[in-house]
């Protein structure tokens, strides 16, 4: 029988591009405070802004934890990005 283990700490730099370093700003001014008060009992996630990209960086003590932060960190680039559209 295979045992399953999970994995355990698991970390990844993501980076974002977007059309110009000014939507990079204006979409990294948006999400900041949220990343800045995300709880984090399992997982860190941290936000750069590099010119026309966004990076984020994540830590987490396990894959689940991960994933629960790259569904935080899109929704609430994406919902930026839908009012920022709305906006323009």
């Amino acid at each position: 029988m295979i045992e399953s283990t999970p994995l355990k700490n698991v970390s990844s730099n993501i980076n974002i591009e977007f059309d110009s370093e000014k939507q990079a700003q204006l979409i990294y001014d948006s999400i900041l405070l949220e990343f800045e008060t995300a709880p984090d009992y399992r997982s860190s996630m941290t936000i750069t802004v590099e010119g026309k990209s966004i990076i984020i960086n994540i830590d987490a003590e396990d894959s689940t934890s991960f994933r629960a932060s790259i569904n935080s960190a899109i929704k609430w680039i994406k919902l930026s990005l839908e009012i920022n559209n709305l906006t323009n």
